[in-house]
């Protein structure tokens, strides 16, 4: 196997390292992330209603995605600590779940998909941490990347076939 450029976390001798991103431009840059949580008609229908035992699932959801994104370097080995501009978690009640979407936004060197991949992941595990008592089946499904813009790369998004 070749341990050429596009395996720009490894070193010459094949050993994990950070990438050093400090001769690249500072850019604005943005990633959108989504995830869905499975659960029963009956945890569904305590949502809406406001009825979790716990409290309000969303909002400590919502906090906890925000928290995720800010920590997520303390989480991703190699992932560098970057200034997060903004960081914007919707989370909505469907017949089969929540749908959780993350928005991450910073001026900076490197890419922020990691952030909000992060922090969906972190808003889905404090949804199913409000909800066991009442769904202790409940499943997190399809985190992954929606979209990204700026840097080098620039914009990329998920093709609707990549969606299905």
């Amino acid at each position: 196997m070749s341990m050429g450029s596009e395996f720009t976390h490894l070193d010459e001798a094949g050993a994990a390292r950070m990438v050093d991103v400090s001769a690249k431009n500072v850019s604005a840059r943005s990633a959108t992330a989504t995830g869905f949580v499975r659960l029963s008609p009956h945890c569904v229908a305590l949502l809406r209603a406001g009825d979790i035992p716990k409290g309000d699932a969303l909002s400590v959801a919502r906090i906890a995605g925000i928290m995720g994104a800010k920590r997520t370097p303390d989480l991703v080995p190699l992932c560098h600590p970057i200034a997060l501009h903004g960081v914007k978690v919707d989370l909505s009640v469907e017949d089969g779940g929540v749908a959780i979407v993350a928005t991450t936004r910073t001026a900076d060197r490197t890419g922020v998909e990691m952030e909000a991949l992060t922090s969906v992941a972190a808003a889905a595990l404090a949804l199913i941490d409000m909800v066991k008592a009442v769904d202790p089946a409940a499943v997190i499904t399809d985190v992954r990347v929606e979209e990204k813009l700026g840097g080098k790369t620039g914009a990329w998004r998920r093709s609707d076939e990549e969606r299905a």
